[in-house]
């Protein structure tokens, strides 16, 4: 049996070596390596894929979502409510543009921001919200979406964890998540279901003026080079990370449904350990399992997350500290037990290894290990 990772990219990397090496050696050969023929490829595939009118490639997803923000001219001392339960990056932007986080609880079972905790947070500065579709799966965006219309609010969706998955709407209509708010941003960073051998990042859109400005930020505020229209940032994707991601895009639903064969293996398994909750899956969104996250129910996560590295499975936890928590984002608003959800989640949550090369071998090794430490 092969070791187990978290994340195996080497074997990843084996199944799809021809094509990423001659991919990598034609922008060395066309020495094109900021801007060249293969991020305009990536961008145009990564369009057609998510049916939606902008891709606007970046150098990492919390620049995306900076930029995303910087678009919409969000003004200091604006509000931007989003979940405590969340990686930093969806609040440090908000920070670093001198706007206002306001944070909000999620949902006990999905561990996605609560709706009716966003209309609750509501105020007359409140101007932005950032879901976060964490782990895999889409928040509700419907009902997001019908808080920002009645409030009129722009949307920025934090879809760093969720490439690939559908929201299916009451009507039946599906759209790719990312592709429902004024701006979906992404994260390519190697580990993510879609991942580069780098940094890299995208920004999604429909509307063609957020676009264009958009790809004017990430390049220094130009849309004709030497004329600065926008403060900008520098933030491109590099041409040799496109060349990765385009071949990787190919098989993306194939890994998606990798990921869901591994979830669903441990699902069947862990179905009998009453101390152990295994992930909801919400019935207006499809699951790409960017991350396999368990509820340790008995006060021992940390001791099965020992267990499990002791005996060479690793365990990681997203995440031990809600933001509110946090000494960078401390505030008087905000005490110990201000959000019971997100902080009970920190204390119980745990991760299994959740990868697209993931084989029965590792996977019932994985199982049994969990299982002997509930015996």
């Amino acid at each position: 049996m092969r070791d187990i990772q978290m994340v195996d990219l080497k074997s990843q990397y084996q199944d799809i070596k021809k094509d990423i090496d001659s991919r990598i050696q034609n922008v060395i050969d066309s020495t094109a390596f900021i801007n060249g023929p293969e991020v305009k490829r990536f961008q145009e595939e990564l369009e057609t894929y998510l049916d939606v009118k902008h891709v606007i490639p970046c150098g990492n997803g919390t620049d995306a979502l900076q930029v995303a923000l910087m678009a919409l001219d969000l003004k200091p001392g604006d509000e931007v409510i989003t979940t405590t339960f969340t990686f930093v990056a969806t609040a440090e932007v908000i920070a670093l543009l001198g706007l206002r986080p306001i944070l909000v609880d999620v949902n006990p079972d999905t561990y996605l921001i609560s709706s009716s905790e966003i209309e609750a947070a509501i105020t007359p500065k409140t101007k932005a919200i950032i879901p976060v579709h964490l782990f895999g799966q889409s928040a509700n965006m419907e009902e997001i979406m019908q808080v920002a219309n009645k409030h009129n609010l722009k949307v920025v969706e934090d879809g760093a964890q969720s490439i690939g998955a559908d929201f299916v709407f009451e009507n039946g209509k599906k759209q790719k998540s990312g592709t429902i708010g004024d701006f979906g941003c992404t994260s390519f960073f190697p580990s993510k279901n879609l991942g580069c051998y780098g940094d890299g990042g995208a920004l999604f859109t429909n509307d063609d003026t957020l676009a264009e400005k958009a790809r004017m930020i990430v390049n220094h505020g130009m849309k004709v080079r030497y004329y600065h229209d926008e403060i900008g940032v520098n933030s491109r994707l590099d041409s040799i990370q496109a060349a990765v991601l385009s071949v990787k895009l190919q098989k993306l639903n194939k890994y998606n449904r990798s990921r869901n064969n591994a979830a669903n293996y441990y699902d069947q398994v862990f179905s009998e350990i009453e101390e152990l909750q295994t992930p909801v899956r919400v019935e207006n969104s499809t699951h790409v399992f960017h991350q396999y996250t368990l509820r340790v129910l008995n006060g021992q996560r940390d001791a099965l997350q020992k267990h499990l590295m002791d005996n060479g499975v690793p365990a990681m936890i997203y995440y031990p500290v809600p933001l509110h928590q946090q000494k960078a984002y401390r505030d008087d608003r905000y005490q110990d037990g201000a959000f019971p959800v997100a902080e009970q989640l920190a204390k119980e949550v745990i991760s299994l290894p959740m990868h697209t090369e993931l084989d029965e071998d590792q996977l019932g090794y994985i199982t049994e290990k969990v299982k002997e430490f509930f015996k």
